[in-house]
């Protein structure tokens, strides 16, 4: 044979026994504000995806008997609907396997009909609203409990633990604000006819300044104060709080239930003063797992988890399991199987009911001591 023609054939050879050999590239997106006052939340759960993807890439993680390599491809949405639709248009664009994301609800809800129209299975790790699964979409999932849990075991926690007969409620115009707001007044006086709701007012997710509402307050008297909102309004409402020498307990969701309290607050943070709840919750069985997580986190990204990064790490390996269950990345291929899939997380145990939602989820409740988060239950 002529040396050119050996020469082509040996090219030939290598190109298919190089085509045949090609890894597979699985490619997982994530949105979550990485600008704005919910940055530090949104980091901590894109930070909980990227070591998801890099502990499948260091075990050779296998679909269909074949090892594959997965990518994240992350992108911000700043907590507005408008830039997390926008980044949703983008996923979908770049033909992504799957979506982890969104973090806040006001983004997760637009951007989820986005992925149900391309046929993207999306799992949030942190939205609450219970109008995310509400809208039937078979490709929308989260491995948190809903705001209709959230809220309501505030609220008799509220009255039966706490002993809060007077209670003034405020809330930051939000999609998760209002919502987990409205739930915890439903839980409240759902049992309870002779608790009070001595006042309901209403303030912004980037407001700094609160003395008009508080002031009001103030002159209701309340034995405790619910804020539906999250920890970079808190914070500032907390310190002012104590300056105008309101001595009413307060009272929040998961969204200011993290590990920059005690630094937003200062010294209205006080001891034992606040309680609050992360959509979540890790039995005993399950604490040493959570703990080696923490400790990894920290020591990759030197800073605290702040609430779901370990819940984001989950919601990668669920979908990567239905991947695996599936033998296949194609979404349409995996989407069946992971709404009937059962993953033992970090977190607990993970399965979907036929909205989507996590069965069994469980809550946790915590105040702050010493400056640092304190756990006090865990409740289902």
């Amino acid at each position: 044979m002529p040396f050119k023609l050996k020469f082509l054939s040996l090219a030939i050879a290598l190109a298919c026994c190089g085509s045949a050999a090609a890894q597979e590239v699985v490619t997982i997106g994530h949105v979550g504000p990485i600008s704005g006052v919910n940055a530090h939340l949104g980091k901590d759960n894109e930070n909980g995806a990227r070591m998801a993807i890099e502990d499948l890439n260091a075990k050779g993680f296998k679909i269909n008997g074949k090892v594959v390599k997965f990518v994240l491809m992350a992108e911000d949405d700043a907590a507005d609907p408008k830039q997390g639709t926008a980044a949703a248009q983008k996923l979908v664009d770049a033909k992504v396997n799957g979506v982890i994301g969104h973090l806040n609800s006001g983004t997760t809800v637009p951007a989820s009909k986005i992925y149900f129209d391309a046929g993207i299975p999306q799992i949030s790790p942190s939205a609450t609203t219970p109008q995310y699964t509400r809208q039937k979409f078979n490709t929308a999932f989260r491995v948190v409990a809903n705001d209709n849990k959230l809220g309501s075991t505030l609220g008799r926690y509220a009255v039966e633990q706490l002993q809060a007969k007077n209670i003034a409620v405020i809330d930051d115009r939000t999609a998760y604000g209002q919502g987990v707001a409205d739930e915890f007044i439903k839980g409240a006086k759902a049992k309870f006819p002779g608790v009070h709701i001595v006042g309901k007012d209403f303030t912004s997710a980037n407001a700094t300044d609160f003395n008009a509402i508080l002031t009001k307050i103030k002159g209701k008297n309340p034995d405790l104060i619910f804020f539906g909102g999250i920890d970079a309004v808190a914070g500032p409402m907390l310190r002012q709080i104590k300056a105008l020498g309101i001595t009413a307990k307060f009272m929040g969701g998961d969204g200011v239930c993290t590990e920059s309290m005690p630094r937003l607050a200062g010294d209205g943070i006080g001891e034992g003063l606040v309680t609050c709840a992360e959509a979540g919750g890790v039995m005993a069985g399950n604490q040493k797992a959570l703990d080696d997580f923490d400790a990894r986190y920290k020591k990759k990204y030197g800073v605290d988890v702040q609430i779901y990064a370990p819940y984001t790490y989950d919601a990668v390996m669920t979908m990567a399991t239905a991947m695996q269950n599936a033998k296949s990345a194609a979404p349409a291929r995996y989407l069946p199987e992971l709404a009937k899939v059962r993953y033992q997380g970090i977190t607990g145990l993970i399965a979907f009911d036929g909205n989507g939602d996590i069965k069994d989820g469980a809550l946790t409740l915590f105040t702050f001591k010493g400056g640092k988060k304190t756990k006090l239950e865990v409740v289902n």
